[in-house]
């Protein structure tokens, strides 16, 4: 494209101005702004109206053969032609004049045009040069398309991998959520959606943990979630819960989750229900452990049945004596008749409480006798008041007038459950101010027809250990001061009386244990 002339004899624009003028515009068109698509029409548009071409299109090789990709004017020339053309080098062939297109990675093609006329060298040097500027207009677009498949590819790949994981989450027979440290829900699988409280994933999403789990304290939830956040420590507890109309005891694990190298960000908590598991568990340990009480009860009772004779024999020889020097004429004070009634009947009681050792490890005969709670918590309360260690504390009963009677019981035994408890309250109110409070209420069903509640303001069961007082041989009491048996024994025999023991505390606040019996009307 060397030659000066501008313009035809007859005025109109020289081959060299028209070619000229049709690079220029092709150029501008594909660096202008609109998407590569309009532009490559719109460039073959001009080259097929400037060479007066019939058909001006882009071939490109793919996996299917040549592949007419673009076109300005009806496809005249077929792929096989194409194909042909760029085998045979064959640039300039039967009216169809073609330029290779290829640079780097890209594709084999080429730019063909169907003329019907001889192209003049400039007209053929543009379409030379259309091909060459299209080439990395193209390998462009192909590194665009190939990285957009490569998006895409992995974008599925990623969804898959996102759903599989999400449906492992949602088979676990578990409940589980995930938060952030704005207390945002960032997961909730199914079991949570299905569990309890019944809150579908859609509505949890997003939302802070203390609008969905409202009914537990939010004080208590953020205390936990601050602990594992700051200390990067797992949490495990168990709770019970009557949700789903029936006791069930839940394992709660509260897991931290990191995002890189820094410190936690999220916390999982999976909630599962183990109250087959723990009753199995306890079930197993009691029989574990019933031979060692067995051998336990065995030795008290050779221990102490003598000094506890000899105790009953110098008790009844006294009541003779103060009987005889009465009868002399001596004025005793009534507490001495009472003192001595009390040592009588403390001696029975103990021989009792060595029996109920024993009854740990054989079967023991049907009770039969109907007692009222709220005598035996008056023969508590007598016996108690002797006890050094009350006179330092205020103790307030609260009987219910109208609680009916509780079947098959005893009142030894019950007695026995409601001192202990006490005790236990006493110890805990050591170096603190405050009340013991013993009530008695009527129960909602005939299964849990009277409750009994001893509530203290000592310092409370950290809850990690709340599933565990119950356990024989288990204290939280300082080494001499305890043998770990009271609340055990306490437990079973609640439980041979058909009952339930439970216990809620809160450190530092104070602890309320509740003994739950069956009830007959009066």
């Amino acid at each position: 494209m060397t030659s000066s002339t501008h313009t035809s004899p007859s005025g109109a624009p020289s081959t060299s101005t028209r070619v000229l003028d049709a690079l220029a515009g092709i150029i501008a068109e594909l660096a202008g702004e609109r998407a590569l698509e309009t532009s490559l029409a719109a460039s073959l548009e001009s080259l097929r109206s400037a060479l007066g071409a019939e058909e001006a299109a882009i071939w490109l090789l793919s996996a299917a053969g040549m592949v007419r990709a673009w076109g300005s004017g009806p496809e005249q020339v077929g792929g096989d032609a194409v194909r042909s053309i760029i085998a045979d080098e064959r640039w300039d062939s039967d009216g169809v004049v073609a330029a290779r297109i290829s640079g780097g990675e890209q594709r084999s093609g080429a730019l063909v045009v169907r003329v019907t006329r001889a192209l003049e060298p400039e007209e053929r040097t543009l379409v030379s040069a259309v091909a060459n500027i299209l080439a990395p207009e193209l390998a462009h677009a192909e590194k665009s398309r190939r990285l957009e498949v490569e998006v895409e590819v992995r974008t599925a790949e990623i969804d898959r991998e996102r759903r599989f994981t999400d449906k492992i989450i949602d088979s676990l027979p578990v409940g589980l959520y995930v938060i952030d440290r704005e207390f945002r829900i960032q997961a909730w699988n199914r079991k949570r959606e299905t569990g309890m409280q019944g809150v579908s994933r859609e509505e949890a999403l997003g939302r802070t943990i203390f609008e969905i789990l409202h009914r537990q304290p939010s004080d208590m939830l953020r205390r936990e979630f601050d602990d594992v956040f700051a200390t990067g420590r797992i949490q495990e507890y168990q709770m019970e819960s009557l949700a789903t109309g029936e006791l069930r005891t839940y394992r709660i694990s509260k897991i931290p989750m990191r995002l890189g190298d820094s410190g936690v960000t999220h916390v999982i908590t999976i909630g599962e229900d183990v109250t087959d598991w723990k009753e199995a568990q306890t079930r197993f340990a009691h029989a574990e452990k019933l031979a060692a009480i067995g051998q336990l009860a065995a030795g008290v009772m050779h221990e102490i049945n003598n000094p506890l004779a000899t105790i009953a024999a110098i008790a009844e020889s006294l009541q003779f004596k103060v009987d005889d020097a009465a009868k002399a004429g001596a004025v005793f004070s009534p507490d001495v008749h009472e003192y001595l009634h009390i040592i009588d009947n403390e001696v029975s009681r103990c021989k009792q409480i060595v029996d109920g050792l024993l009854d740990f490890s054989r079967p023991k005969l049907p009770l039969r006798e109907r007692v009222d709670l709220n005598e035996v918590v008056q023969r508590t309360m007598l016996l108690l008041k002797h006890h050094v260690r009350f006179k330092r504390l205020t103790v307030n009963t609260e009987l219910a007038s109208d609680i009916p009677r509780v079947p098959k019981a005893s009142a030894e035994q019950l007695v026995q459950v409601l001192m202990a408890l006490l005790l236990n309250a006493m110890d805990a109110m050591v170096d603190r101010r405050g009340a013991v409070t013993i009530r008695t209420i009527r129960g909602p069903t005939a299964g849990e027809g009277v409750i009994a509640e001893v509530s203290d303001q000592g310092s409370g069961i950290p809850r990690s250990e709340l599933t565990k007082i119950f356990e024989p041989f288990y204290t939280t009491k300082d080494a001499g001061k305890g043998t770990g048996l009271g609340l055990s024994i306490c437990y079973g025999i609640v439980q041979d009386h058909g009952g339930r023991l439970e216990v809620d505390s809160v450190v530092g606040q104070g602890s309320t244990f509740r003994v739950f019996l069956p009830s007959v009307d009066l």
